[in-house]
């Protein structure tokens, strides 16, 4: 399945299906490890009181990258999925670093690999809490927690 095939659909088939894809921003990053599927169906998405200047990018192309910085701390970079108009996306919350490790340790300033691409906050989001859409690759030592559901 071609990436546009993958994002072009169902949220959390989108997010399933990223599991195991290899993100690189200038030859630096690594291997989806965890991710969380956003709909604007669901309380706790960005989308969910339609559209602002902040969200916007989520109801355009699938295959964009919807970025915010989190409580004013964190990037976050989510996938944007689905039709236009529609507005779902998925969270990258953690990645297997692989590639440029050296450049991300100086950039977050730390040596613990660990800690290199694990996602914040997010976990334990308080609407919308009954919709199980977090995946986590099963078995993997990477992610920000264990997870009750797996890819």
């Amino acid at each position: 399945m071609t990436f546009d095939e993958l994002v072009g659909g169902d949220v959390n088939e989108a997010a399933r299906g990223l599991i195991g894809w290899t993100l690189l921003v200038d030859g630096v990053g690594g291997r989806i490890v965890e991710v969380e599927a956003y709909d604007q169906v669901d309380a706790a998405s960005h989308a969910y009181r339609g559209r602002t200047a902040r969200n916007r990018v989520m109801f355009g192309k699938a295959g964009h990258l919807y970025v915010y910085r989190s409580y004013g701390i964190h990037w976050c970079a989510n996938v944007v999925c689905g039709p236009v108009g529609h507005a779902a996306a998925v969270l990258l919350r953690a990645l297997e670093p692989t590639h440029g490790l050296d450049r991300m340790r100086v950039r977050r300033g730390v040596d613990d690999d660990r800690l290199l691409c694990a996602g914040p906050a997010r976990i334990g989001i308080t609407r919308a809490v009954e919709l199980e859409w977090r995946y986590v690759e099963s078995g993997s030592s990477w992610s920000s927690r264990p997870s009750r559901r797996a890819a």
